[in-house]
């Protein structure tokens, strides 16, 4: 099988992880940086990179950045129009990464999530806001935050006043969501493949901080799903339209809540605590769907 990574960073953790994993079973992977990737479009459509038209690929494992999202969908759509298979279709890509738009699909299909509130920019009832989801403390996002970046935690009146203010004048989208205060800094991790929870992990973030991500210090420790936990993370992962996902949620008071859906999931953190071979899951799975098609 030849299998295209396309990332921008070859030397990252999870990059390598998929090329070790797919060199391992005997396959052809080359890493693609989809930001010097260039479209051609009509008949004959082709992706040329580095001045060469690429050869038709049998997989595409996209690690598609925030920064580079618009681009990096744009090449997974070419792949999807010359009937390339991809463990993340640029519309599930999109989806995803639009942290307002993922609240709306995930609702729209009876899942739960976290109270949230967007608002127009050219919003000044603050008080009003700040109610729609429970009041202070409360978190504040950009729509296009990941890895905890862009997520910032209002403890007082005049924090979410001074947050909301700044990201108002400076026209910065955003949406406001609720404080989920039993969870205390802590969330759980799910890895979806092909429709199967391959792995969970709950982390916990570190003293003085709210945001559990390991890149912002959190820690994990291996769980394991109860079945109604496992069956919301799969549903989530078909509604949003992909087969290979990290889904983050919250231990509620009233029951799980889904927070986030991570397209371009890191694998160091969930590999490294629950001794998972992530990467290999993700081999099979392409094994296995390119054998049935």
């Amino acid at each position: 099988m030849l299998i295209y990574i396309l990332s921008r960073n070859k030397g990252s953790y999870s990059t390598s992880r998929l090329q070790e994993a797919a060199l391992k079973r005997g396959h052809t992977v080359h890493i693609i940086d989809h930001s010097r990737c260039e479209l051609k479009i009509g008949t004959g459509s082709h992706i040329y990179y580095q001045g060469k038209k690429l050869d038709t690929p049998d997989f595409i494992i996209p690690r598609i950045g925030a920064s580079s999202t618009f681009i990096g969908s744009n090449v997974v759509r070419q792949f999807e129009m010359m009937k390339v298979k991809t463990v993340v279709t640029a519309n599930g890509l999109l989806k995803s990464r639009d942290k307002l738009r993922a609240s709306q699909n995930l609702v729209f299909s009876d899942i739960e999530v976290p109270k949230t509130y967007f608002p127009s920019l050219h919003q000044s009832d603050i008080p009003y806001m700040m109610d729609q989801v429970n009041g202070v403390p409360l978190i504040i996002k950009h729509l296009e935050s990941t890895q905890g970046l862009g997520v910032f935690l209002a403890e007082t009146e005049i924090d979410a006043r001074k947050y909301l203010d700044t990201f108002n004048k400076q026209n910065i989208k955003y949406l406001i969501q609720e404080y989920i205060s039993e969870s205390k800094g802590k969330d759980v991790r799910a890895f979806v493949v092909g429709g199967k929870v391959v792995a969970a992990m709950k982390r916990t973030a570190p003293e003085g901080e709210f945001r559990s991500n390991i890149h912002r210090g959190g820690v994990g420790m291996n769980i394991e799903l109860t079945q109604e936990e496992t069956d919301l993370v799969v549903k989530t992962a078909k509604v949003m339209n992909l087969s290979v996902c990290g889904v983050d949620l919250l231990q509620s008071d009233r029951g799980p809540l889904i927070l986030e859906v991570n397209s371009s999931p890191g694998l160091e953190g969930i590999e490294r605590y629950t001794q998972v071979d992530v990467a290999g899951s993700i081999m099979e799975y392409m094994e296995q769907k390119l054998a049935n098609s």
